[in-house]
């Protein structure tokens, strides 16, 4: 059974926290402060998946239209190649679509075959290579993804007098 979405509650800080700690390595994982300060952004939006009462993954993206930046996606160790982090990522894109976001970019690092796959599976490119982004001079890609314009919705048709609606 997937994971549902929903979005990111204050609650949640402490479950997340401890999951990007889990997920990346020290001076790749947010410090407490920095997490908070990302999820408090005008812009920021956080997605968290969760089967039964356990969080399994999360989505942390900040935008200003047209432009868009994934700050982190982390999923639960016990939870990977089952789709999480792809169910995360579709619904992100789909909510920055319907906001007028265009472009998506992130950064991964160089060495980080597995993630480097994963942004490519779903349609991200390698566009740069940053130099000593990460502490211990270790580089990262920069990734963009183009988002197509969100399909325009479709008026319903006209009621002709005496007509009637099923």
């Amino acid at each position: 059974m997937p994971p549902s979405i929903r979005s990111y509650d204050p609650a949640d800080f402490a479950a997340l926290y401890k999951l990007d700690q889990n997920c990346f390595p020290p001076g790749i994982a947010y410090s407490k402060n920095l997490l908070k300060y990302f999820l408090a952004q005008a812009g920021a939006e956080c997605l968290v998946a969760q089967q039964d009462s356990a969080i399994t993954g999360f989505i942390l993206t900040e935008e200003n239209p047209p432009l868009a930046h994934v700050v982190t996606l982390d999923v639960a160790e016990s939870h990977r190649r089952q789709g999480v982090g792809s169910q995360l990522l579709h619904e992100s894109e789909m909510n920055l679509a319907l906001r007028g976001v265009r472009t998506v970019l992130l950064e991964t690092a160089t060495t980080n075959a597995a993630g480097v796959a994963f942004w490519q599976r779903h349609g991200y490119r390698i566009e740069a290579v940053l130099k000593n982004y990460y502490p211990g001079r270790l580089d990262a890609y920069e990734m963009r993804k183009r988002l197509p314009a969100p399909e325009p919705a479709k008026p319903e048709p006209a009621k002709f007098k005496g007509e009637k609606r099923s």
